[in-house]
């Protein structure tokens, strides 16, 4: 294998001036808050406009946005570290079953300091809204979140974990979330999350680059039998990864003064709609073309397994992520 033939990046050439962690501001709050201060836009709530949530106090309303963007960072921290520096950390150390060269591990270790430096201002920014509005964040739980990713590699990949958590850091960085490309551009946003998810996806959009050259790779190398059982593993892996999860936002609307029945009406309304499935299929629209390309919907049954995830159809073309 020649360089050539392996991932090239950015990250080994400017990494040091341009990456995140490297030349980045500390983000912070400015100033008090204004009452009215949107701290995430929202037409990506998906309960924000259900009839129950605008009954709601005012006061009760702005917690529920302020706690559904720490619902989304405190997310974002847990899946860079628990889920892709996982991965990552197995290519960078040359534990990933690939005779990989030491520029591509390198890039990986820096991708591992990048994603560690997205969960350390996630967090920080939680802090420092939770501190300005006196909105605390509600404990989150990401175990039930992991296992049930896990739990798939386990049944349609059992005995190949690294395989698994290879594919899961391939789905996750090349999918193209909406939160990346569209709550930088809303400036009735707070200034702060702006920054931080416009600087969290300058970084992906070099992440995706690596990753999509990786699994050509990682691909090449597999032989036909897993092949056939990675295809039809990863519209699963990709369904998983983009499901939400429900149990913090059921508590944030609990805590809002919701009672039971009124909390399971709106997160049925909000989150179980058929746009819910044209959401998902746009999100995922670079990582499937990845596999197209790959060959991977050529095997056996793969299409297929695709079709039944809802995964397949017509999507509209964009730019990847951070182009």
């Amino acid at each position: 294998m020649t360089d050539d033939a392996l991932p090239e990046s950015r990250d080994r050439h400017d990494w040091y001036e341009r990456a995140g962690v490297r030349g980045g501001p500390h983000r912070t709050v400015a100033g008090p808050l204004d009452p009215a201060t949107r701290f995430f836009p929202h037409h990506l709530v998906p309960y924000w406009d259900h009839p129950l949530v605008r009954e709601l106090p005012e006061r009760r309303r702005q917690e529920l946005l302020a706690r559904h963007l720490y619902h989304y960072l405190t997310f974002t921290a847990h899946f860079e570290t628990r889920v892709v520096n996982r991965a990552t950390e197995r290519i960078a150390d040359g534990r990933a079953g690939l005779a990989l060269p030491a520029p591509v591990r390198l890039d990986a270790y820096r991708i591992y300091c990048d994603e560690g430096y997205h969960a350390l201002f996630s967090l920080d920014v939680v802090e420092q809204i939770a501190a300005a509005t006196g909105i605390p964040p509600l404990p989150y739980a990401f175990d039930p979140f992991l296992r049930q990713l896990d739990g798939i590699g386990a049944e349609l990949l059992s005995g190949e974990p690294v395989l698994t958590q290879l594919l899961q850091v391939v789905v996750f960085e090349t999918l193209a979330p909406v939160a990346l490309d569209e709550v930088p551009r809303d400036r009735a946003v707070l200034p702060v999350v702006r920054e931080i998810v416009r600087d969290h996806a300058r970084d992906e959009g070099h992440h995706h680059v690596y990753f999509a050259r990786f699994f050509e790779l990682l691909w090449h190398d597999l032989p036909t039998p897993l092949k056939r059982r990675a295809a039809r593993c990863l519209p699963e892996l990709i369904v998983s990864s983009l499901a939400p999860d429900l149990r913090p936002v059921g508590a944030a609307l609990t805590v809002a003064g919701l009672g039971p029945d009124a909390v399971r009406d709106i997160l049925a309304d909000g989150y179980r709609t058929p746009g819910r499935q044209d959401a998902l299929r746009s999100t995922a629209r670079h990582t499937v073309r990845l596999f197209r390309d790959t060959g991977v919907l050529e095997l056996p049954g793969a299409a297929e397994a695709f079709g039944a995830a809802g995964l397949l159809g017509d999507v509209p073309d964009a730019p990847g992520p951070g182009g």
